[in-house]
């Protein structure tokens, strides 16, 4: 398990408890983290008793409840509900995850919820994803062509080929690995980290890209890949069953490869 390592500039206070209604029989309690960096105020966490018996099953579910009934002024994303959007994604009893795939019954005792690790709270619950997505746009992930496309039809793919991104293109950015990774804690100003490099890997295994090598070029850095050390928390946290360190491994492999061919 990958135990939760506070956001930057963060001393946590006690904060308030907001009970569950008088002869409410099956209640869960959820320990919130709450900061606003406008306020002046320190991070502190509330919590908040929950009658399930009125509640959903997952722990945006909560969440939402908590939301809507209880404390209105509670920060978080949340957008599709089914684990593809990735807005979700946050700290939850010490793993990072997706709240809306991850289910309450998961867990005995209080559920503790935090943003993603290591990154700048914005508000609460939502962590600052902006240098992250700036990486993701560093890798151009989009297909790059020197060839002209066919007059007549799409740039095809054998079945082989199209199943090289099986276990690539289901990754949905919601930086669970990255934000795990004590790499990317450390050096995540030039390490690009397992999410984005997952994301490269899926260009270089596209067969219908055909700029792998400038792709290769950009990636052959101390930094920029090499800081992964095959700690693996990546695989481990990855909340759609995915393995970045694979991907990673296999980029250092066409990396080796070119140098020997």
């Amino acid at each position: 398990m990958v135990e939760f390592t506070l956001p930057r500039n963060s001393r946590i206070t006690e904060g308030k408890t907001f009970k569950a209604a008088e002869g409410a029989s099956n209640v869960r309690r959820f320990e919130v983290y709450r900061w606003d960096p406008d306020s002046g105020e320190k991070p502190r966490i509330d919590v908040y008793e929950i009658d399930m018996d009125a509640c959903g099953p997952m722990v945006l579910d909560a969440i939402l409840k908590i939301k809507n009934e209880i404390d209105s002024t509670l920060t978080f994303r949340r957008s599709c509900r089914e684990g593809v959007c990735g807005s979700c994604a946050m700290n939850i009893n010490g793993k990072n995850t997706l709240a809306c795939t991850k289910a309450i019954s998961d867990y005995s005792g209080a559920v503790k919820i935090f943003p993603l690790p290591h990154m700048d709270v914005i508000k609460d619950l939502v962590a600052d994803m902006t240098h992250f997505f700036a990486q993701y746009a560093s890798i151009k992930p989009w297909l790059e062509t020197q060839t002209p496309p066919p007059a007549d039809r799409e740039r095809l793919q054998s079945k082989e080929e199209r199943a090289k991104l099986d276990g690539l293109y289901e990754c949905v950015l919601c930086a669970c690995c990255s934000t795990s990774c004590p790499s990317y804690w450390w050096n995540s100003e030039r390490y690009l980290g397992p999410a984005i490099l997952l994301q490269a890997y899926r260009w270089l295994a596209d067969s219908r890209d055909e700029n792998t090598g400038a792709r290769l070029d950009e990636l052959e850095d101390p930094f920029k890949l090499y800081r992964c050390h095959t700690i693996m928390n990546c695989t481990d946290t990855c909340p759609k069953g995915l393995n970045p360190a694979k991907a990673i491994a296999e980029i250092k492999k066409q990396l080796v490869q070119r140098q020997q061919g």
